[in-house]
């Protein structure tokens, strides 16, 4: 976001999303901005840092990608892939090599991307349809999952822009 450019619930209604799922659009596109805006100037060593044992702003942009798209497949009523399984664990475990910034902030794009078609192709009818979460199978619905991906997203990215301005405080 620039300040020039209100946020984007103040912007308008986005294209082809019913009324019901434009919170969760603007939630989902202010989060891809405001993490842009706070990572343009971060160098790999930075991307990386954990102050005081935080979780990585590199770790935070991968969850991000991978839990919006998990909670979205959860939304559709479909299981996780094995791909996405395995994302999970390379979340955990972060991967080797690690992904550069402008590689997350790809992989962020295009989740957001995704999930805005999504939004747009449910429909008010579908909203309150039963879903199961993980193997567990615990019981959520169409728009639980949908909110929840949003302001998890939202949740992170709070955590972004902290770390950011922690990182960019200390000389590394």
């Amino acid at each position: 976001m620039t300040s020039l450019s209100p946020e984007p619930w103040l912007r308008g209604l986005l294209p082809g999303i019913t009324h019901a799922l434009q919170p969760v659009g603007h939630a989902l596109t202010a989060a891809l901005e405001d993490t842009q805006h706070a990572v343009v100037t971060l160098g790999p060593t930075q991307l990386w840092f954990q102050p005081g044992g935080a979780a990585s702003i590199g770790f935070h942009l991968l969850h991000l990608t991978g839990s919006t798209d998990r909670l979205f497949t959860y939304a559709r009523g479909e299981a996780l892939s094995d791909a996405q399984r395995a994302a999970l664990v390379a979340e955990r475990t972060l991967p080797d090599p690690l992904p550069t910034l402008e590689t997350l902030l790809a992989a962020w794009r295009t989740g957001v991307g995704v999930a805005l078609d999504q939004l747009s192709r449910t429909t008010e009818a579908t909203l309150r349809d039963p879903r199961a979460v993980g193997r567990a199978q615990l019981p959520s619905t169409v728009l639980g999952l949908l909110f929840h991906g949003a302001e998890h997203a939202q949740r992170h990215t709070g955590q972004i822009i902290a770390t950011t301005k922690i990182i960019q405080g200390l000389e590394l």
